[in-house]
């Protein structure tokens, strides 16, 4: 049976440059999630597009959009600029917030890596309407304490059990956030490539994004 949901590449003009993503609205949304992809990925990552259809089929629009143009992409010190990629998110966020279908939907990210640190200090900026912050497997330190103290969006961390380096650091972010929250994946190591694994992300995120 064919989804009742519209799909479209869309142009994204940020400054001089255009970013390239993929738009999923369904029939009657809920919200709108924007993912933040970690360094290294794009639009077409595989575990992201994943969690973006889970959420498509419980009615979430989603925007998943390349952070640098093939070319910034292939400097290797744009790839962890956090400043630059939190400026490209927020640029993209007003973006969705003008279009004429999407203007009344409340809005979340899903941060991914170094991707979290983006959404987080994206959702500290000032006049910021985020509800929700999801982090699989992220970086909240690269956000800096600064940022992460002034983030009021409800923000659930997400990180594998196998993943010790990680799990210090969102423990240390995570005693600076003010509504969050933080699950540990039995089994699961950084990329949560292991059976199962993702599927138990994306419930529990989903939940989130439901609830906030």
């Amino acid at each position: 049976m064919e989804k009742d949901e519209s799909r479209s590449l869309v142009n994204i003009p940020v400054g001089e440059v255009v970013l390239k993503g993929n738009l999923v609205v369904p029939k009657d949304p809920a919200g709108l999630v924007i993912f933040s992809h970690g360094s290294g990925s794009s639009r077409l990552s595989p575990r992201n597009n994943f969690v973006a259809g889970k959420l498509n089929d419980q009615h979430f629009a989603t925007l998943l959009f390349d952070l640098l143009t093939p070319e910034e992409d292939s400097i290797y010190e744009n790839r962890f600029d956090i400043e630059l990629l939190t400026e490209r998110l927020a640029e993209a966020t007003h973006w969705i917030a003008k279009q004429p279908d999407l203007t009344d939907l409340q809005l979340g990210y899903f941060g991914a890596s170094t991707g979290a640190a983006s959404a987080l200090k994206a959702a500290a900026l000032p006049g910021n309407q985020i509800k929700a912050v999801v982090s699989r497997g992220g970086r909240p330190d690269l956000a800096g304490l600064k940022d992460l103290k002034k983030v009021s969006a409800a923000t659930l961390l997400v990180v594998g059990e196998w993943d010790p380096v990680v799990i210090k650091l969102n423990q240390e972010a995570y005693t600076h956030l003010h509504k969050r929250s933080m699950v540990i994946i039995p089994g699961a190591t950084h990329l949560f490539e292991e059976p199962g694994t993702l599927e138990e992300v994306t419930k529990i995120s989903l939940k989130w994004f439901k609830e906030h």
